[in-house]
């Protein structure tokens, strides 16, 4: 639905008052963008001959940020359709014993897929910001700066996502929560890693 959208009328319907999507479309947008920049690079390295040596390096980052742009581009409407599972479950009944047990469950399942989507999305997003690193280290030097600019939206759009999973998680608690919430913050270090050395490596190329 969302990623078959114009630009502009995605933003307009980021901008309206209407309940989805949000943050949590909004990052793993980003993060499909972050991926097709890593494409780019690859795709003006690939082919040319004073970059024989990394062809096949390149032309698997090239296909790998292409199946994670389409991922990302899939989460967009997956972090949608839990919001409104999420708002569903919110709404059932509860005037007896019965059916607010049964809201509980159904509030909890739905908050647990709703932090799931965004928890994928950081993920996702830490497979960019390494493929980011390579790109930076091996591809057509003439758009490095757009590896480092691959690199800061990764590290932005995981950032984003991982507000979006601390937030569901609040609604859940417990051991599982706490796993995931570890996960998250170590692919979340790990972007902060690999952006900080592709940003380095593209200024220092600069000048």
């Amino acid at each position: 639905m969302y990623p078959e959208l114009s630009i502009e009328q995605f933003l307009d319907r980021l901008a309206s008052s209407a309940p989805e999507p949000g943050g949590g479309a909004a990052a793993a947008l980003v993060g499909a963008v972050a991926a097709a920049l890593v494409g780019m690079v690859a795709n003006l390295t690939v082919g040319k001959e004073k970059f024989a040596a990394v062809e096949d390096e390149m032309r698997r980052v090239r296909d790998d940020a292409a199946t994670l742009r389409a991922r990302l581009l899939a989460a967009i409407d997956r972090d949608a359709d839990a919001f409104r599972r999420v708002m569903a479950a919110y709404r059932l009944p509860r005037e007896t014993d019965e059916q607010r047990a049964a809201r509980r469950e159904a509030t909890r399942a739905a908050l647990r897929e709703a932090a799931e989507v965004p928890a994928e999305v950081v993920a996702l997003c830490g497979q960019v910001g390494a493929l980011s690193r390579i790109a930076a280290a091996q591809g057509n030097p003439q758009v490095l700066s757009d590896a480092a600019v691959a690199a800061v939206m990764a590290e932005a759009a995981a950032a984003s996502a991982a507000l979006n999973v601390r937030i569901n998680l609040a609604g859940i608690g417990g051991a599982w929560s706490d796993e995931l919430w570890a996960e998250v913050q170590a692919q979340l270090a790990a972007l902060e890693a690999a952006r900080a050395a592709v940003v380095q490596q593209a200024y220092g190329r600069i000048g």
